[in-house]
C-alpha cells in the first residue's frame, strides 16, 4: 500500500521526460529543417506573406491609392519591400531621364512606339487655349531636351519630335535642368499655372480637368490634368464623373522639371502609372 504513490509517481516522471524529450526533439528537428510549427494565436487571423507581393516601382497599379482629382496623393515613404523612397534629381539632364516607350504598357494597345529626340528650344504644350510658347518664351531659360513618342517614324518637318498627323502622337515630352531645387520648384509651377486656364472653356471647347497632385519625395512632385474633348464640356468645365482622355502633367524632381503631354486616350489610372514612371524616370 505505502508503494503504491511511490508506483504513480514513478509514472509521472516518466511521462515528464517523455514531455521534455519530444520537445528537445522537436526543436532540434527545427534547427534542422529550419520550420517551427508553434500553435495558434488565439483569436489571429491569417495574413499573405508580405514577401508574396511582388515589389513594383512607382508607375505600378497597386503603387498607391487612385488619384483624386483635385488632390494630392501622396506615397509613402518606403515601399512594402523597405527600400528607400526616392531622391531628387542633380546635374543634368539626358535623354535617360526621358519617358521611354515601355511606360504604355501592352494593355494599353498601342502597339509600337517610335522615339525621336532633340535639343533646343520650341513649343512645350498644347495651349491653344492660352497662346501657343516656347519654353524659352515662358521661362527665359537655356535649351531643353524634347522627346516625341509616335506610333508612326513619319514626323513633321517643322520638329522631329511631332507626329506628321496628331493621330499618331503617343506622348511628348521637355525636361531640362535648373541651377537649384528651389529654381526647378518656381519653372515647374509658372509651368502649371501657363496650363491652368484651360481648366474653364466655353462649352463644345476641349478643357482639362481638376489638378491631382503626385509626391513621391518633398522635392519630387507632379502635377497633371485629364484633357475632355469638347463633346463632353456641356458647362464650361470638365465634367464630373467622367474619365479623360490623356492630359498633361508638369513634373519635379530636384533640379531636374519638364512637362509631359500623353495624347493617347489613357482613363485617369493609366495617367496616374504613366506620369508616375515619367517622375520616377525624371
Amino acid at each position: 500500500m505505502n508503494g503504491d504513490p511511490a508506483a504513480g509517481g514513478g509514472h509521472a516522471v516518466v511521462r515528464l521526460r517523455s514531455a521534455v524529450a519530444a520537445l528537445v526533439a522537436a526543436a532540434a528537428l527545427g534547427l534542422v529543417t529550419g520550420r517551427f510549427v508553434l500553435p495558434p494565436t488565439s483569436g489571429a487571423t491569417a495574413h499573405p506573406a508580405a514577401g508574396s507581393r511582388a515589389a513594383t516601382d512607382g508607375a505600378s497599379r497597386g503603387a498607391s491609392a487612385p488619384a483624386t482629382p483635385g488632390g494630392s496623393v501622396p506615397t509613402p515613404a518606403s515601399s512594402a519591400s523597405g527600400s528607400a523612397p526616392p531622391t531628387g534629381a542633380t546635374g543634368p539632364v539626358t535623354t535617360a531621364n526621358l519617358l521611354e516607350p515601355a511606360a504604355f504598357s501592352p494593355e494599353f494597345d498601342i502597339g509600337r512606339i517610335h522615339v525621336t529626340d532633340r535639343y533646343g528650344d520650341g513649343a512645350y504644350a498644347n495651349a491653344a487655349c492660352t497662346g501657343e510658347k516656347t519654353l524659352g518664351q515662358t521661362l527665359g531659360g537655356p535649351g531643353a531636351h524634347f522627346r516625341g513618342l509616335m506610333t508612326s517614324p513619319r514626323a513633321s518637318p517643322d520638329d522631329p519630335t511631332l507626329a506628321a498627323g496628331r493621330d499618331g502622337q503617343v506622348a511628348r515630352e521637355v525636361a531640362a535642368e535648373t541651377l537649384s531645387p528651389s529654381l526647378a520648384q518656381n519653372f515647374s509651377e509658372r509651368l502649371l499655372l501657363e496650363e491652368v486656364p484651360c481648366q474653364e472653356e466655353p462649352p463644345g471647347h476641349w478643357v482639362y480637368g481638376r489638378t491631382t497632385t503626385l509626391r513621391l519625395a518633398p522635392d519630387v512632385t507632379a502635377s497633371w490634368m485629364g484633357l475632355y474633348q469638347g463633346s463632353l464640356n456641356t458647362s464650361g468645365t470638365a465634367p464630373e464623373g467622367k474619365e479623360p482622355c490623356g492630359g498633361i502633367a508638369v513634373l519635379r524632381s530636384g533640379n531636374h522639371y519638364g512637362v509631359l503631354e500623353v495624347y493617347a486616350c489613357l482613363d485617369t489610372a493609366a495617367m496616374d502609372r504613366v506620369v508616375r514612371t515619367a517622375l520616377s524616370q525624371l
